[in-house]
């Protein structure tokens, strides 16, 4: 906001209703924590002082309503609050306050409907954004920022959703601060107080009821049968002047801009600029109490966490379940084409290519769950936001959540390649083959996690992560010697940061150590040991075990995740100063 004195301040137990031009109050308002690309500069004063909102006292509800498809409306709040109420309140209070709140926002009627998305439909428009309230005001916060609460509503919903808003803020003493875009006429008379803002600039902050006469004793009037809201709305808005930018002379200002500038000298000067001055002065002296809230301990949200991410990866066919069946198919066909290999010559090649695939192309599909996975991310990034929980309890229960289904994945179809394809017939072999397997579905999901940090949409994380591991195959040794590999980049480091390299060289001494095939004719001895093929024609790396290269790929699996972890931090402090900087120098082009 430019220029702003005073600046728009909010007394308990009111609800505001901020009118915006084009949103340029994103700097004030917690969405500019999320996506700011201004620099901003003044203070933001909490009971006068500069301090921060503990959990439980604030929240926020996005534009979005990010919500989990797959679970029913009861499980969405029930989960929310078992991860935000502390351990010390009994269950049956927890579920009371659950229920209370379910009332409240008036979804009792669709209480066992599943939210819906994009695969299944779900509950309407207006419960979808009902319960996106409900998840935020389980601790009843004494203050709640809503972003374009009516967005995407009719005239009737709209009304429903903020007079429930309204009924709330009465009953709990909470103030509600809302953004939003012109309201129908029922919606406008809810509110307290009205802020309207036209390009950075207040033209009006007071009581809502007030807001007409502002208008109309400064050349304004609102004509009769019209939405005091659509009025000023139209008064200050300069997207739609006749006259274009480039024919308008500095002699001639638009309508909007005159508007706009009668307006803003009209309120600096006017008894409401001066009874705000003078709340703020009272505010600043009575300072206030800063109020702190328990929540649920580190434990008990990772608990709950892994629950309802194993549900909603066991109801979501497209995270694991159609790829086990891709998975099943692959395994057959790999089974058929090389079965029973032999100890020819040629079951060489046979056994060095159906390891490869099965450790390389089989591990390359499970970015097919990517879609779903960037799902979960953005219900990461909002309950995160509001303090719900850190990356660390989300990177846990995602692991936990997701390991049953990935030996799942690994085992089934495993069993049925590794036996069909004729691989060793011992127990202690195919379990290593299994445990080698699952730890690739593991580490593609950690790689997968970090593409999701930096690359949110998912058609460019698909494409992404296909192309990473694309080029980690190249440099494994299979496709090329390692001895024949380019030293800069390809061998040092490619080569040996490539998880394909572990895979395969355990699996290479795994299947051919102890065995006895025969040689290429006419070359030298009739036989020739499972040693020297993946020592000589391999050459794979013989001064460690085949758990060796297991637990390089372990550590994988837990670098990859303190890698998405770190990444996450460092994306939430530099993208506000990457941002700015950029909408800086864009501004200064101009």
């Amino acid at each position: 906001m430019e220029g702003v004195s005073p600046a728009p301040c909010c007394h308990p137990f009111v609800h505001m209703f901020l009118h915006l031009e084009k949103g340029y109050v994103d700097p004030c308002l917690p969405r500019g924590r999320l996506n700011t690309n201004l620099r901003s500069k003044g203070d933001i004063l909490i009971n006068g002082r500069r301090q921060k909102l503990a959990f439980g006292t604030s929240a926020y509800v996005t534009q979005e309503n990010v919500l989990m498809a797959t679970l029913t409306v009861r499980e969405a709040i029930y989960y929310s609050a078992q991860i935000q109420l502390p351990d010390t309140m009994p269950v049956a209070e927890k579920l009371a306050r659950a229920g209370d709140t379910i009332q409240e926002m008036g979804l009792a009627g669709a209480l066992d409907t599943r939210i819906g998305g994009r695969q299944t439909k779900g509950i309407s428009g207006g419960q979808r954004k009902r319960l996106s309230i409900c998840l935020e005001i389980l601790t009843r916060p004494r203050l709640l920022f809503l972003d374009e609460p009516t967005s995407g509503l009719d005239s009737a919903a709209s009304y429903h959703v903020m007079s429930r808003i309204a009924g709330l803020a009465a009953r709990e003493g909470m103030t509600i601060v809302a953004v939003v875009h012109q309201p129908c006429s029922e919606v406008f008379e809810l509110f307290h107080g009205l802020c309207l803002l036209a390009s950075g600039q207040t033209i009006y902050f007071g009581p809502a009821a007030n807001a007409a006469e502002f208008f109309t004793s400064n050349g304004y009037p609102c004509p009769p049968m019209r939405n005091p809201s659509d009025h000023f709305l139209r008064t200050i808005n300069r997207d739609f002047e006749l006259e274009s930018e480039a024919t308008r002379t500095v002699s001639k200002p638009s309508a909007a801009d005159e508007a706009i500038e009668t307006l803003v000298n009209a309120y600096k000067s006017s008894n409401t600029s001066e009874n705000a001055k003078k709340e703020m002065h009272d505010i600043n002296e009575m300072g206030g109490v800063m109020l702190r809230r328990k929540q649920a301990t580190f434990l008990t949200k990772v608990l709950v966490l892994t629950r309802r991410s194993f549900v909603n990866m066991y109801r979501d066919v497209g995270y694991y379940w159609l790829r086990l069946g891709i998975y099943i198919s692959i395994s057959l066909c790999l089974g058929t084409i090389y079965c029973n290999f032999g100890y020819g010559y040629d079951s060489i090649r046979s056994r060095s290519s159906m390891l490869m695939f099965t450790g390389g192309l089989l591990t390359l599909m499970a970015i097919g769950g990517f879609p779903s996975f960037v799902e979960e991310m953005k219900i990461f990034r909002r309950e995160r936001l509001n303090g719900h929980y850190g990356v660390s309890a989300f990177v846990i229960s995602n692991w936990l959540s997701a390991t049953p289904y990935l030996v799942l994945i690994a085992v089934l179809p495993g069993a049925i390649a590794y036996y069909l394809s004729g691989l060793k017939r011992r127990v202690d072999h195919f379990m290593y083959f299994t445990l080698v397997l699952c730890s690739c579905t593991m580490l593609v999901e950690g790689l997968m996690m970090i593409v999701a940090a930096i690359v949110p949409d998912f058609l460019m994380g698909i494409i992404t992560g296909a192309g990473i591991q694309g080029i980690m195959m190249l440099n494994c040794g299979f496709f090329q010697l390692p001895s024949k590999l380019p030293k800069i980049v390809w061998k040092y480091p490619m080569f040996y940061i490539s998880f394909h390299k572990y895979v395969l060289q355990g699996f290479y001494k795994n299947e051919f150590l102890g065995l006895v095939l025969e040689n290429n004719p006419g070359v030298g001895d009739k036989t020739i040991t499972g040693e020297q093929v993946i020592s000589i024609l391999f050459e794979t790396e013989m001064g460690h075990s085949k758990w060796a290269d297991f637990a390089v790929l372990c550590g994988m699996i837990v670098a990859y995740r303190l890698l998405f972890v770190m990444i996450i931090k460092v994306v939430d402090m530099l993208t506000p100063m990457f941002k700015g900087e950029t909408f800086r120098c864009h501004s200064q082009c101009k």
